[in-house]
């Protein structure tokens, strides 16, 4: 079963934005609190997906006890709701640093002197949190930013994000819509210094090419058009992850791609930040067994 396969497992509308109002009325302990008790009522009921918890976990080189799977589970949970925080900005940037600093100046300079730049990211962590980061001026301009995401996967939860967010400087391009014409329209948009996200660890459902590689000691396939994608934008790529540290702080790592050996390095800083943070992987599927 690939990730497009999976069925959504949100809470549905009106309990999302019950733990909205909670949320904002009451707090962020509290809105944990809930989800805590959401999640057990999930993790009790979602065996297909504990499955895959535990299959991941081995791995990894983390025991596939129920306690560790109930981690996992929890640990995406609250992604959750520091992703909805980002949305609504309410997340403290000041709980946002950068593992490298030297590399963080790097990108700093890229988009103070109007460059244009392409991010490779993952759903390893949660960089959502970035909107935080961009949405104040420490970089000498607000930057307006392109994402590309699934429409048809996490619908419910998408919806519920769009209907409370505050505006921000953002187009997002449906992963299911890219055509021939994207990649010139995004051009464009790199050229009068914007930036871009795009995720390195998920086949598309309509990716017609992808490459196999070893990842955490197994054959997993990747999608080519990513790196393609992101040769074609001639504006500088960097690799980044953003993962979540005690006190709901995140640590931004950034990794600057070359032009030679673009995806084997991408494995590798992904592959080597999932076992530092290895329950902040956030892919629910039988990654490791794809033919």
């Amino acid at each position: 079963m690939r990730w497009y396969q999976v069925k959504e497992q949100a809470a549905g509308t009106k309990r999302l934005t019950l733990l909205w109002y909670i949320y904002k009325f009451f707090g962020k302990n509290t809105a944990k609190l809930v989800i805590f008790f959401v999640t057990f009522f999930a993790f009790c009921f979602g065996g297909k997906i504990r499955k895959y918890s535990a299959q991941y976990l081995r791995v990894v080189g983390l025991k596939p006890s129920l306690f560790n799977q109930f981690r996992h589970f929890l640990s995406y949970s609250y992604s959750l709701l520091d992703k909805m925080e980002s949305f609504v900005n309410r997340f403290d940037a000041q709980k946002i640093q950068f593992a490298d600093e030297e590399i963080k100046q790097e990108f700093f300079e890229d988009i103070s002197k109007g460059h244009g730049v392409f991010f490779i990211c993952s759903h390893l962590g949660n960089i959502d949190v970035m909107r935080s980061l961009l949405n104040i001026d420490e970089m000498g301009r607000h930057v307006h930013v392109n994402i590309f995401l699934s429409e048809s996967q996490c619908k419910i939860f998408n919806n519920f994000l769009k209907k409370i967010s505050v505006k921000q400087n953002v187009t997002t391009f449906p992963v299911e819509e890219i055509g021939i014409d994207t990649p010139i329209k995004l051009k464009d948009k790199l050229n009068s210094g914007e930036i871009a996200f795009l995720a390195g660890d998920r086949i598309s459902q309509n990716e017609s090419a992808s490459f196999k590689t070893n990842f955490l000691g197994q054959t997993v396939e990747f999608p080519l058009g990513t790196f393609i994608f992101a040769k074609l934008m001639e504006v500088p790529i960097y690799y980044i992850a953003a993962l979540k540290e005690k006190n709901d702080n995140y640590t931004i790592y950034l990794e600057k791609a070359g032009s030679e050996n673009l995806k084997e390095n991408y494995v590798k800083f992904l592959e080597k930040l999932t076992l530092k943070y290895p329950l902040q992987f956030y892919h629910f599927y039988d990654l490791f067994t794809q033919k």
